[in-house]
């Protein structure tokens, strides 16, 4: 189709490309299967970090708050902090 979408109707299609269409739907299917399950299996491993740190006494909460702080563009990072300390200020806070 002209849009990128693929047709499984038997009534529209060569002989065979059916079968082709549905082999692949069915490899993307299972490849996002195969990645959901390593996003599941990483997730925990997170969560395992996450623990051990808080049982050495450092907080969870702070130190996301860090890694999402990290991945920021340093000018957008300080563009966020200056506009949080105008609120703040102006809060008299």
């Amino acid at each position: 189709m002209a849009d990128g979408t693929a047709t499984l109707s038997a009534g529209t299609a060569a002989p065979g490309a059916t079968t082709v269409a549905a082999e692949r739907l069915r490899s993307f299917l299972e490849r996002v299967e195969r990645l959901e399950e390593e996003k599941s299996t990483i997730a925990g491993d997170i969560k395992e970090v996450f623990a051990e740190a808080k049982g050495e006494g450092y907080d969870a909460k702070t130190i996301r708050k860090i890694i999402r702080l990290r991945k920021m563009d340093k000018a957008k990072r300080e563009e966020e902090e200056a506009l949080l300390d105008l609120y703040l200020s102006a809060l008299g806070e």
